[in-house]
């Protein structure tokens, strides 16, 4: 419509949503869909994160507090930088936000110029190449091949830097693929990124405790000190203490670059929730000790789902080391015929064969930006995930 803001053709909507979306409406239309799109852990809040709220609330903290976070807040994440991660911050470095997406938004928004190169490796998360887009940037999407792990490569990196590059966006462990980048990794690419000064460094590092086979996270501000001041650390507690709902993340880095995304934040929704931010402190302080619990639970699921997957024929996947997602190959069922005697050309067909044919919601890898591959979320129970595979197995065998 007319009215409508130019920027907005920009952007689409978050393509992983449009198919949470579209199976939550089957499913209130009485269709038996079992969604396997949606990025979030099926465990319940721990209750202490629970009681924490609920105290917050009979003391009447229903207030406003300052843009970037209550004070209480700000030095649970600055001591969990410390502790966890051996970072030194100043509070004034730290920032707490309406979830980890509104950190990386403000950080893009405060610092992108028309014509900034923002380097996005793929398969990347959905929403940052819309965001670069929305703000006038180019994102550089730089293809990682399965046979590379899916990570970006010291010498794909170097090959991508211009003069024009303002950003580079680390995922690990990675949405959509769970993989992990090792301190060898990183040490390799943080070699290349000491090279170009110009080159600022986004740290996605929303699913740090979500880390299986005794296998460890390590950030790159950690792992390089040099690059520090030109880290901007992007967390929250969305998938580790399974809180998507409560809304609330935060971002460390440069004191210049917080102050801005802090100035941004105050003119659009200022504080996160007052009540989240009191069960945030909770979450930050508290005991970990029932993520052992949750891990093993993802990773018997991982081994589980894995399986039946690489046991159908065209279709293969990596056992990768965190998040709960796995990101299968389909390239082999391409070619393929559905009994409606269409051909299946891409993987976007396939997702939504999978879905009207056997009620399976998954979310094809061109929202991804590599194909052919779709994303599954093991973040549910063995049955339901059993059931999921015994459909997507019917599928593809009435595929010819």
């Amino acid at each position: 419509m007319s009215y409508l803001a130019t920027r907005l053709s920009l952007i689409q909507p978050s393509p992983t949503l449009a198919m949470t979306a579209k199976a939550a409406q089957m499913k209130s239309e009485g269709i038996d869909v079992i969604a396997l799109s949606a990025g979030e852990p099926d465990f319940d809040t721990p209750e202490f994160i629970k009681e924490a709220a609920k105290t917050a609330l009979d003391r009447g903290m229903t207030k406003y507090t300052p843009v970037d976070g209550l004070a209480d807040l700000k030095k649970a994440i600055q001591s969990k930088l410390q502790k966890d991660n051996g970072l030194e911050y100043g509070l004034d470095q730290i920032m707490a936000s309406t979830g980890g997406k509104q950190v990386i938004f403000n950080g893009l928004m405060a610092t992108l110029n028309a014509g900034d190169e923002v380097i996005i490796p793929a398969p990347y998360w959905v929403s940052y190449p819309d965001m670069v887009n929305l703000f006038g940037g180019i994102p550089k999407i730089i293809r990682c091949p399965e046979s590379a792990g899916f990570k970006l490569t010291p010498d794909l990196l170097e090959k991508a830097i211009t003069l024009n590059t303002k950003w580079i966006i680390l995922n690990s462990p990675s949405n959509p693929t769970g993989e992990l980048y090792s301190a060898e990794d990183l040490k390799a690419l943080s070699e290349v990124l000491v090279r170009h000064p110009q080159v600022m460094i986004l740290c996605d590092d929303i699913y740090e405790y979500l880390v299986y086979d005794n296998q460890k996270f390590v950030t790159l501000a950690t792992l390089c000190p040099e690059l520090k001041d030109r880290c901007l650390i992007v967390n929250g507690v969305s998938k580790s203490y399974s809180m998507t709902g409560w809304r609330l993340g935060y971002g460390a880095g440069p004191k210049p670059l917080i102050k801005a995304m802090t100035m941004l934040q105050s003119q659009s929704t200022s504080n996160p929730s007052s009540i989240t931010q009191a069960a945030a402190i909770a979450a930050i302080k508290g005991d970990r000790t029932f993520l052992a619990d949750w891990c093993q639970s993802f990773a018997a699921r991982r081994d589980l789902t894995a399986k039946l997957i690489n046991d159908i024929p065209g279709l293969s996947c990596r056992i990768p080391n965190g998040a709960f997602y796995l990101y299968i190959n389909c390239d082999g069922l391409i070619g393929k015929t559905m009994p409606n005697g269409q051909m299946i050309e891409t993987d976007n067909q396939f997702a939504q064969y999978l879905l009207s044919e056997v009620y399976v919601a998954v979310v094809s890898g061109d929202a991804f930006g590599l194909s052919p591959y779709f994303r599954i979320s093991y973040a549910t129970s063995e049955k339901i995930l059993i059931e999921a595979c015994k459909r997507i197995r019917t599928a593809v065998e009435k595929l010819t």
